[in-house]
């Protein structure tokens, strides 16, 4: 089975106010799922439903092709919502003994996801000598301790330094690449953009895309273009088959490509027709501008 999360219609709505709003979207096996949007957008309240701790409003799910979060469901999920509760006087050897007895889990697992996560060595120091990536990390240690199926993360990176979050990207892309399912819920669109194979975009509760990232972005790119006469540049735009949708940005027009292009022969025509081109970049497209248009236009 391909399907490991149907969400159907998903509402959640406090008072008055809708938390959720109507979200549906499909989680495929073996994916990184980024749920992106800014705070206050609905992402951990749609975690928090689908693992049971939040009632919704409305609409349904089914994990592994079950309906709702039964407790079954629940042994194969390894989930990060909150800071973990991990005893400060104790060592991470000894924090994820007590999460391995109430999981019913064989000690010998530890040191693997000790091992996995870059803790090993590090094993008998007190969690309270470690630095917030590092709990960050032994949080993730805990959350694979059963072997999950799916891991579900919500803002991994929130309050880590640089070195910190580029240790908890590799070690994403690292959990990924051994078969394991993660939804990942961000407001950082380089973190989705870097370890996220698809992508659901939110705003005030409301799923404005659900999908590939390179769906969402031109594959050829982007190829900024201009010259003092736009409306005579744009005229000739015809002649590029390459040439997809087109926006105006002040005395720049920003082509989308729909195939690879030569740029030094695009600027060779344009002189061949008296244009001067005043601009020419051939740049890769960013998630983070596609994610400004989707936003402002919703």
């Amino acid at each position: 089975m391909s399907e490991i999360l149907v969400v159907n219609h998903l509402d959640k709505k406090f008072r008055r106010i809708y938390a959720v709003k109507d979200i549906s979207f499909t989680v495929d096996k073996g994916n990184v799922y980024g749920i992106l949007g800014p705070n206050g957008s609905g992402k951990s309240t749609t975690l928090c439903m689908l693992l049971g701790t939040i009632n919704a409003s409305g609409g349904n799910w089914q994990w592994f092709g079950n309906p709702g979060t039964t407790s079954k469901t629940l042994q194969r999920i390894g989930a990060i919502i909150e800071q973990p509760n991990f005893y400060s006087y104790l060592s991470a050897e000894q924090n994820l003994k007590i999460v391995a007895k109430i999981k019913h889990v064989d000690f010998q697992r530890i040191d693997d996801k000790l091992a996995l996560v870059g803790l090993l060595e590090r094993k008998n120091d007190k969690y309270a000598s470690f630095s917030l990536g590092m709990k960050q990390r032994l949080a993730i240690a805990s959350a694979m301790l059963s072997d999950p199926e799916v891991l579900i993360l919500d803002e991994p990176t929130n309050g880590l330094d640089p070195e910190g979050i580029i240790q908890i990207r590799e070690l994403i892309v690292k959990i990924a690449r051994g078969g394991t399912t993660i939804l990942l819920a961000s407001h950082l669109l380089d973190e989705v953009e870097k370890v996220c194979s698809h992508v659901i975009i939110l705003k005030e509760g409301k799923s404005l895309y659900c999908g590939p990232v390179n769906k969402l972005l031109s594959p050829h790119g982007i190829l900024e273009i201009g010259a003092k006469d736009l409306k005579k540049l744009i005229a000739h735009f015809e002649h590029f088959s390459a040439f997809g949708a087109i926006k105006t940005l002040g005395d720049i027009i920003e082509v989308e490509l729909i195939e690879q292009v030569d740029t030094s022969l695009v600027n060779t025509y344009f002189m061949q027709q008296g244009i001067a081109l005043t601009h020419l970049v051939k740049r890769n497209q960013k998630l983070e501008q596609q994610f400004i248009d989707l936003v402002k236009d919703a």
